[in-house]
């Protein structure tokens, strides 16, 4: 996509978020999946703070070319086994759903010496085929994460199911935002992630603090 189609997308965004959202709290953060480095680093210097990819092999292929202005974030299904690749390079990781996970992560980031800071996946519409933490057993999951002393669990984040009629995102994001009250009332730097580019206006309106923006700024992706 040429550049001034970026510009126009992430403005037209970004000004629907001010309109939802006049405080400004909420963090607007570039999907990036399969996006080349000039098209991301152009839209950081538009003013994008925090950018997110789904897949690790990106991630590391794409690194050491990003603009350093923007938080890098880890957004997709994260495997045991990649944990090791992505530990020194992310300031965040939103999709934490098993004990074992948490132990890799906190013994990948005790090896560097740093504290990681992970989001607890909520699967708030409990489908079968999604990763995430069932809504009954959040609390108690996070109680167990809060353990680990190489991890600080700073939200939670959930997905939701595809929504013909897009309303219906409200009933899924209020699951996982009473839960974020209920686990981090009183915490002004929680995160709770929600919402997409099909679904980030329900998302703000339920009372996320941070949204995950790809197709609405970059168009459809187009996969080789």
């Amino acid at each position: 996509m040429d550049k001034e189609t970026i510009k126009r997308n992430y403005e037209a965004v970004k000004k629907r978020l001010d309109e939802l959202d006049p405080s400004g709290k909420v963090t607007l953060l570039a999907a990036t999946k399969t996006q080349s480095v000039e098209d991301i680093n152009y839209l950081i210097s538009l003013g994008v703070n925090a950018i997110g990819e789904n897949r690790v092999n990106e991630l590391t292929e794409k690194y050491d070319l990003y603009d350093k202005r923007a938080s890098v974030h880890f957004i997709g299904t994260l495997q045991k086994n990649k944990v090791k690749y992505i530990i020194d390079k992310v300031d965040l990781i939103h999709s934490v759903d098993s004990i074992s996970l948490l132990e890799e992560i906190d013994r990948r980031a005790e090896s560097k010496g740093k504290i990681m800071n992970v989001l607890v996946e909520v699967n708030s519409a409990k489908e079968e085929a999604k990763g995430g933490v069932m809504p009954e057993d959040v609390c108690g999951f996070v109680e167990k994460a809060r353990k680990f002393p190489s991890v600080y669990v700073k939200g939670l984040m959930t997905m939701g199911p595809k929504c013909e009629n897009k309303e219906e995102y409200l009933k899924y994001f209020l699951i996982t935002k009473q839960l974020f009250d209920k686990i981090f009332y009183g915490d002004k730097d929680a995160v709770l992630s929600m919402g997409m580019s099909d679904s980030y206006e329900y998302a703000v309106k339920a009372g996320a603090t941070l949204v995950r923006v790809g197709s609405a700024i970059f168009g459809e992706r187009k996969y080789l």
